[in-house]
This record gives structure tokens, sequence and C-alpha cells, in this order.
């Protein structure tokens, strides 16, 4: 049983993970930090100079900036500078207008932008940006998460610091997890306190359909609602869950001024841990009930992985996401808690070796892939089928097989993302 100090822990900490966002959040963040250091500096600025981390790097280079037409990171510096306001958070860019637009085009093409990338930056989620006019000029640093300012300058002046660092072992409120205190939360909590978790259905089934209507991307979602649905896949649920979810990640990698309910500082990961989960519950006529506390489970589940995994990686957040999704789906079919453990298990098994190598267009396509494997890995663990410790990374224990998953992606795979940054930027060069 979780005292009720705990339960307002895991939900507080739920509201900070599960938030609103347009546009890929890794340039959406840059933005913001562009937004704050221009704030501090009070005026726009002639110049502005952004720092990053290779893994913000890497997950701006390729994706739509909304309401640009435009890829990558010099419109969304511009636009953080010209109309990003910080209060916005990870909606920073709304306020966009076609004659901002311009400016910001008019901004890259004066030169006035200059990205770099910090080989010694203390975290994989780290941006430095700095705006300056004339003699004056301001800084912003955001660090481990992409709305947490860690530091503010003017004029060498430090006017804000805190610690540079983040995490869950070192930040008092963040409650410690395991996954059956995940389940056991989703399970008890008094349904009134958590109602809040289905805006985020709400929401990202709202960006599906509007994506739906639209060709944005490679139209994956569109794809499977077309000629091919019923020659191939036929109207089942299976087809509708990876419609509605891949739809919305065509959408926002393409740069739709569409919001989305993020999870862990990802929409594409808010999406994947919520529409599988909804087409699921309202094709078989669930409870409210039912459905607010498969969400729940989905949505902290995610949160409790991401803790040790990072916010950023080599490893595609999608598998998280998407075991999130699988839990979820487990409840719903009637699952067990063990149950759910065999469905974590197989979904780790399945999924530990996708990579991460960027925000992009694409992403939909292992969308659809990961949410494929959490349909068949619920459906697996209902018959009370699971991998076994015996193979590869899992363990018996259900918490040490997602220790195992996190800590391959979070040190395992360092060369692997040096690697993967080093042919995404070398692309099209003479060897």
């Amino acid at each position: 049983m979780i005292d009720k100090k705990e339960r307002e822990a895991i939900i507080r900490l739920i509201h900070r993970e599960v938030v609103p966002a347009i546009g890929c959040t890794e340039p959406v963040a840059v933005a913001f930090a562009v937004a704050k250091a221009k704030e501090t500096l009070g005026q726009i600025p002639d110049k502005i100079t952004v720092n990053m981390s290779a893994n913000v790097l890497k997950n701006a280079m390729g994706v739509g900036i909304p309401g640009t037409g435009m890829i990558g990171l010099p419109i969304a510096i511009a636009l953080g500078a010209l109309i990003g306001k910080s209060e916005y958070g990870l909606e920073v860019l709304k306020d966009i207008t076609p004659d901002s637009l311009e400016a910001g085009k008019k901004m890259i093409a004066d030169r006035k932008i200059k990205i770099s990338l910090d080989k010694n930056a203390p975290d994989k989620l780290y941006i430095e940006a700095v705006c300056t006019k004339g003699e004056n000029s301001a800084k912003a640093t955001v660090c481990s998460e992409h709305t947490r300012i860690t530091e503010i300058e003017r004029n060498g002046e430090i006017l804000f610091s805190q610690t540079a660092v983040k995490s869950a072992e070192n930040d008092e409120e963040t409650p410690e997890l395991k996954l059956r205190k995940v389940y056991d939360f989703a399970m008890e909590t008094p349904l009134d306190e958590i109602r809040f978790v289905l805006e985020s259905a709400k929401m990202n089934r709202e960006a599906s359909e509007k994506a739906l209507a639209e060709n944005y991307g490679h139209s994956l979602g569109r794809t499977m609602r077309g000629i091919y649905e019923k020659a191939i896949m036929g109207d089942s649920m299976l087809s509708k869950i990876l419609a509605a979810t891949s739809s919305a990640c065509d959408a926002r990698m393409a740069g739709a001024m569409i919001p989305v309910m993020t999870n862990s500082g990802s929409g594409n990961q808010g999406i994947t841990a919520t529409m599988p989960v909804a087409i699921y519950a309202e094709e078989t006529m669930q409870s409210e009930e039912s459905l607010i506390r498969a969400l729940a489970l989905s949505h902290l589940t995610v949160i409790y992985i991401k803790q040790s995994m990072g916010r950023l990686s080599a490893l595609c957040g999608c598998i998280v996401a998407s075991t999130g999704s699988a839990c979820g789906i487990t409840y719903l079919m009637g699952g067990t808690y063990e149950q759910i453990c065999f469905a974590v298990k197989n979904m780790i098994a399945n999924l530990a070796g996708i990579i991460c190598d960027g925000a992009k267009p694409g992403c939909s396509l292992k969308v659809s892939g990961s949410v494929t494997t959490a349909v068949f890995s619920a459906m697996m663990a209902m018959e009370n089928k699971c991998v076994q410790s015996v193979e590869g990374i899992i363990d018996d224990d259900v918490d040490r097989s997602i220790r195992n998953l996190t800590h391959i992606a979070s040190s395992g795979m360092l060369e692997t993302d040096r690697m993967i940054l080093e042919i995404m930027t070398n692309k099209g060069k003479e060897e």
C-alpha cells in the first residue's frame, strides 16, 4: 500500500513529466534556451551563439520546425530569439507568424547565428545559448531536462544558478520507483487523483486525427488506413492502433503546428505511451476507470524506465514508450501483475537493439514497429509466455531486466552514440 505522501509525490512527478509540446522537443528546447537568454538580455539580439551536447544536435538536425516548413536548428534558434517565450515551456514557438518567419529567415541569411558542438558537455541533454546586442550579452543554460534552466548570466554576472546535472538519485522530489510500485500506484490511487491522464489521450488523439487528414512526413498513418489496410492487414484493431500512433508521429516530426502530450521530454514517447492504450480501450469498450488506470500504468512505467536510462541516449525512446503501452494493454486484457512483468521482459528481449539516429520523419516507422511488438508482447504475456533469464539480457527479476537495458543505453552504447553522430554529420563527404 502506497501512503498518501508518496502517492502525492508520484502524482507531482507525472504532472512534471507529462506536459504539452509543439514540435520535436530537442530543437524546441534550444529555442527555449535562446528565448530565456533573449529575455535576460531584454532586446532582440544581433548575434546568437548556441553550444550543445551531441545528443541534442543529433535529435535536431533532421526534424521539421513547427509552422515553418523548414528543417533543423537555425530557424528554431532565430524564432526563439524573435517570438519565443520561455513561460510557454515546450510550446515556446506557438506565437509564430508569417512575418516572424520571414524575419527568422533573414536572421539566418545575415549569418547572425552560430551553432557548435560541446564535446565536454556535462550531460547528454545540454544547451548553452548566448544572445548579444552591442556590448551587452546574456546566457541561459539548460541541462538534464528540456526546460530546466541551470544558469542565467548577464554581462558576466550570474543571476541564477543551480546544480548542473539532475538525476533521480540526487533529486529529493523524485520518488524511488520499482515496477511493483508503479503497478500498485496505478491500481490503488483514487480515480479522481489521476483522472488528469485522460487529457493525454484526448490531446494525442486529436493530433492523430488531424494528422490523418493531411500528408505529413512519410504519411505512414495514412498509408496504413489506405488500400493496403484491407488488402494486407484487414480492418483490425492492430491496424487502427498502428495508424493512430504513427500518424501523430508523422505530423510532429514533419513540423506540424499540432500540440501533443509528451512523456519524459518526448512527444513520440507520449504518443506511443497513450494511443495504443486508448485505441485498445475504445475497441474493447473498456470503462473509463480501466482506461485511466491503464494510462497511468503506461505513463508511469515510461517515467520509471527513463529515470535510469536518461532523457537522451543511443537507444530509441520508442522501446521505453511501447513498453509502457504493453503494460497498459496487458492490464486492459485482464492481466495480472505477473503477466505485466512478462510483457516487460518480452519487450526488452525484442527491442533492445533499436538505435536512435536522431529525430526525423522516419521515426514513425520505428514507432509503428515498437507498437506492433507491444501488442504481441501483451498477447504472449496473457498466455503466460515470456523470455526466460537464460536468454540474453533478461533476468528473473523484472527490475533487474530493466536496469540491464538502461545500463546498456546509458553506458554501454556511448561509442555507438558517437559513431551515429559521426555518420550523420559526414554524409555526402568524401572518405
